[in-house]
């Protein structure tokens, strides 16, 4: 039996699928708006082992949107926020915090270079903002034989009805999905899970606005993409 905070989760899942998930290594590459809610949804399904990626740290600005910005977070590194929150839902998880952006050849922290090795996550979720960062991330996870999925824009969205769950080449409507498009296809890489909007941006800048209820639906949808395709591997 499942220990109770994973009870009804397991009414769900079974046991073999909780133990699935209790084994099972994912990374999130940001844990902004929609990658926090991967982290949160992730955590409380009861996935033990993540590593978390965000260079960032909690801004006011994020408050209106992110799980993990409060006034009293203000300040602080989104990572260490995050693995602090993952491990009061669950105590028993392994979290690696990297307060690092992930950009190639560019793997730096504060305390040194770091080595990426994609093949050791059973999955890899890209909840980043960069082309540069998002590409690659894709591209690092498909050369390790891992399975990853990604995040399309989120921002200048209302209506959380239309986020879709698609082939990245059956996209359309999102900037960020026709670069992504375009740049896989001179890489070779000929499918990508996305999570994108049908929805017309609702407004037009360089920052985009966002609304408390829009990139936590992507984040929550990753997330059960993850954990559906984990424990239903051969």
């Amino acid at each position: 039996m499942a220990e109770d905070r994973f009870q009804r989760a397991e009414m769900l899942l079974g046991d073999e699928g909780l133990s699935i998930l209790k084994n099972a290594h994912v990374a999130v590459f940001g844990v902004g708006g929609v990658g926090g809610y991967v982290c949160e949804a992730l955590a409380r399904s009861g996935v033990g082992h993540l590593t978390i990626v965000d260079k960032d740290t909690v801004d006011v600005t994020n408050i209106n949107r992110q799980i993990i910005a409060l006034t009293s977070t203000i300040g602080r590194p989104k990572v260490e926020v995050m693995k602090e929150r993952i491990l009061d839902i669950n105590p028993g998880a392994e979290v690696e915090a990297l307060e690092c952006f992930y950009l190639p050849k560019k793997n730096d922290m504060l305390e040194g270079d770091i080595t990426w090795d994609f093949g050791k996550y059973d999955y890899v979720v890209d909840a980043v903002d960069n082309v540069t960062a998002k590409l690659s991330i894709v591209e690092e996870a498909v050369k390790a034989g891992t399975p990853v999925m990604s995040s399309m824009g989120a921002g200048s969205k209302l209506d959380p009805t239309l986020f879709r769950v698609v082939d990245i080449y059956k996209t359309e409507m999102d900037p960020l999905a026709k670069v992504m498009r375009r740049e896989l296809r001179k890489r070779g890489i000929k499918r990508l899970k996305v999570v994108y909007s049908t929805e017309k941006p609702a407004i037009s800048s360089r920052t985009p606005g966002s609304i408390a209820f829009v990139p936590p639906v992507a984040g929550l949808i990753i997330a059960g993409e993850v954990i559906r395709d984990l424990i239903s591997r051969p």
